[in-house]
Parts: C-alpha cells; sequence; structure tokens
C-alpha cells in the first residue's frame, strides 16, 4: 500500500473513531475483514455435494408398501437444535405424535460445519425429553427407514442426495424458506427443493398459498397450535413490562426494526422495563433487563409480568405471537397478509412495520392497561397441537401405507 493510501485509511480510521467510538471502529475492521476472506461462504449452510437438482432426481420408492397397520419407521432428517428454537420444537411435537400412534422415529442430523453429534444428542435429551428417537448422523446416509421427512430446504437437499434406499419422502414445511434470503443462489436452491417430488405438509395458510402461486404445487395443510399447557395466565404481581425475542441473525423476524421501536418507545416511557431474551447483542439502542435463553417455563413466567410484546415476523407468523396471547401479554405485530393467515385473533395488535407506528401500538397498550383484556385474550388462544398431530399421523401413514380403498 502506498504511502497516500495509507494516511487515507488511517486518517478515515481515526474520524470513525470519533465519531462512533471504539466499537464503530471495530464494527468497520471486523466488516472489511469478513469480505476479504470470504466468511460468507460458511454461511451458506449445505456442503456443495449435497447440492440436489429437481431435473435429475429419480428417487426410488419400495415395490410394495409395509402392511396396513404394522410399525413404521419414519427419518428426521434436520440441522442441530439449539435449546428453545421454535422450528425443532414444533417438528419434535410431530415426532412425539407419531410415537404415541405406535411408530418409531429416527433423527438424521445434518451439521454442513461437522460438529459432535454426541453433544447434538445431548441437547435434544435435555431440551425435549418426551422425545424416545434415536438420533444418528446424515453423514452416514438416511437409510433403514419405511418413510423420511425433510425438515428445511437444507435438509430436503440432503434426503434427496444421502436418502437414495428406497423410502417414501415427505417435507414438512414450517414456512416458505426462499423468503428467507434475497433473490440469489440460496434462494432458488430453496425454491428448487419444493419441485423434487416430496410430499409438502404445509404448517398453515400462508405457507399453503405460497407453495401454490410460486411453485404451483398443492400441498396437505395442518393447522398451527398452541402450546397451553406451558403458556397461560399465571397468579403473578401487575404486569408492567414490555417484552421482546431477540433473534439478529434472522432477518424475517425483524429484529433490527424491533430495536429501533423499542428505542422510541424507551424515549416515551422510560420508566416501563424492557425484557430481552433469546440472542440478543451486547449493544442495544436501549437499556434492557438482558435474561438470555429461556426454558419455555421461564419464558411463561416472564410473560405473566408483561403488559405487551413484540412479535415481528415478516414471513409466515411466530409462533411467540399466540404465545404471548396465551399468558396474556399483547403482541404487537408487523401488519402483513402473511402474518394474518394464520392468526385470527381480535387482541393482537397490528400495526405498519415503522418504528413510530411498533412505538406507538406498544405506547397505546402501557397506557391502557385493561384486566379484562388481559383474561380475554388467554382465553382466545387454540388449545395444544392435537389436530397437527394427528393429521401428520395420517399422512405419513397414507403415504407410505399407500391409499386405503372406499367401496
Amino acid at each position: 500500500m502506498s504511502l497516500s493510501r495509507s494516511i487515507k485509511v488511517a486518517g478515515k480510521g481515526l474520524r470513525e473513531l470519533r465519531r462512533g467510538g471504539a466499537g464503530a471502529a471495530m464494527t468497520r475492521t471486523v466488516r472489511f475483514a469478513y469480505r476479504r476472506l470470504g466468511v460468507e461462504s460458511l454461511e451458506v449452510p449445505l456442503l456443495s455435494e449435497d447440492i440436489a437438482d429437481s431435473t435429475r432426481l429419480d428417487l426410488p420408492v419400495p415395490p410394495i408398501p409395509p402392511d396396513r397397520g404394522s410399525r413404521l419407521t419414519v427419518g428426521w432428517v434436520t440441522n442441530p437444535p439449539s435449546l428453545g428454537s421454535g422450528g425443532h420444537t414444533t417438528m419434535f411435537r410431530m415426532i412425539a405424535g407419531l410415537e404415541a400412534a405406535g411408530h418409531r422415529c429416527v433423527i438424521f442430523l445434518y451439521d454442513r460445519y461437522g460438529g459432535d453429534v454426541a453433544q447434538h444428542r445431548m441437547i435434544i435429551r435435555r431440551g425435549w425429553p418426551e422425545i424416545r428417537a434415536e438420533v444418528l448422523d446424515a453423514d452416514d446416509g438416511v437409510a433403514g427407514v419405511d418413510a423420511a421427512v425433510a425438515t428445511g430446504w437444507e435438509s430436503a437437499h440432503v434426503l434427496a442426495r444421502r436418502g437414495t434406499a428406497p423410502m417414501r419422502r415427505l417435507y414438512f414445511v414450517q414456512d416458505y424458506e426462499p423468503y428467507f434470503y434475497p433473490r440469489g443462489p440460496e434462494y432458488a436452491l430453496a425454491e428448487d427443493t419444493y419441485r423434487f417430488g416430496f410430499r409438502c405438509i404445509a404448517l398453515g395458510r400462508m405457507v399453503a398459498s405460497e407453495l401454490r402461486t410460486e411453485v404451483g404445487i398443492d400441498p396437505d395443510v395442518i393447522p398451527f397450535g398452541c402450546d397451553t399447557d406451558v403458556y397461560r395466565m399465571a397468579p403473578a404481581g401487575p404486569r408492567t413490562g414490555i417484552v421482546c425475542y431477540a433473534r439478529p441473525g434472522a432477518a424475517r423476524r425483524g429484529y433490527w426494526l424491533g430495536g429501533q421501536a423499542l428505542a422510541e418507545f424507551q424515549r416515551r416511557h422510560h420508566d416501563v422495563p424492557i425484557h430481552v431474551y433469546g440472542d440478543a447483542p451486547r449493544s442495544l439502542p436501549f437499556l434492557a433487563v438482558r435474561h438470555g435463553r429461556l426454558t419455555p417455563n421461564e419464558l411463561n413466567a416472564l410473560y405473566n409480568t408483561c403488559i405487551a410484546g413484540l412479535a415481528l415476523s415478516f414471513t409466515n407468523i411466530s409462533l411467540v405471537a399466540e404465545e404471548m396471547l396465551a399468558a396474556g401479554t399483547i403482541p404487537v405485530i408487523n401488519d402483513a397478509p402473511e402474518a394474518r393467515a394464520d392468526l385470527e385473533n381480535d387482541h393482537a395488535r397490528w400495526a405498519r412495520p415503522t418504528p413510530t407506528a411498533i412505538a406507538d401500538a406498544l405506547s397505546e397498550l402501557v397506557e391502557t392497561v385493561d384486566p379484562d383484556r388481559v383474561e380475554a385474550a388467554a382465553a382466545s388462544t387454540r388449545r395444544g397441537w392435537t389436530v397437527a398431530q394427528s393429521d401428520v399421523v395420517r399422512i405419513v401413514e397414507e403415504e407410505t401405507y399407500g391409499r386405503q380403498l372406499v367401496n
């Protein structure tokens, strides 16, 4: 680097330090290193050898189906879960439904970064102790099952590439995952999975609608539920706070927008505590009580101290919204047809997705606390996941045994 160039870089760094402090200068340095080192390639959650192509697939199915009523072995292909993961929790509920129906399940973990399967297995046993499923490494292949279920776009590619033994293949679709990305390679690879020929089970009307209009397939549809055994009103003191789930790495959860809205809310209501749980970064644009990762029971206890919460989602509705309602906490949600499609609830508060509009909605809720509204919100939620579980059992059995002829 020339002397003049070095002077310019140093001067720019000094101005950055003066303007934003050491944190801003460090952020700039990290961003520069990120681009120069090509680290973004590590964020692609799929190894190149695991990419499938819908135009080249010819996957075998069993020539003879198992005897109707026999115990099935059903594989579930997924990435390793972290404690509290909502998508994994919903998947495990479906596994629990199959196990309760007498079937055996096997979880095939796909870790693009080569993590320790034994460690992942311990996390599953700790976080979802009701699950009896065997936990195996997808690197060893997806085999020995009557049917296998992909649970996300990455696992759909893995099932297509590594599940080449004769079996029935299904796809549990909890969100329209191309929308997780800008138009580009990940968007295209995610969209292609819906053309693999797997039988798609869509969670809710929004996902089903997108599959029909964007891809041209007609999926099975199962309804949302709410775990009201955990999320419910509990005897507690007065509600005083606001609660927010922080997930900075998932743009669809609106973390940055929520942070700006909460900063504006705090300027108006500096006496109202703001509670943050999840993966909140060290730097927040507002003062907050940090809770880190919480168990469902701990989270329900927190909800029961709060007046309102943020439940932003720019694709399928977040489970957080109805779980808050079940605990009597009023969720503020960005107003969008995708979010409204699967939450028809008069107690949810919808807001235009701008910091000011969201702060307005939160302010109105804390300024007009109504105990009757709290009880009505808790009574308005769906009860349990038994309908969805029964539907999944029926669909898996129908796909594996074959359709039963009706005289």
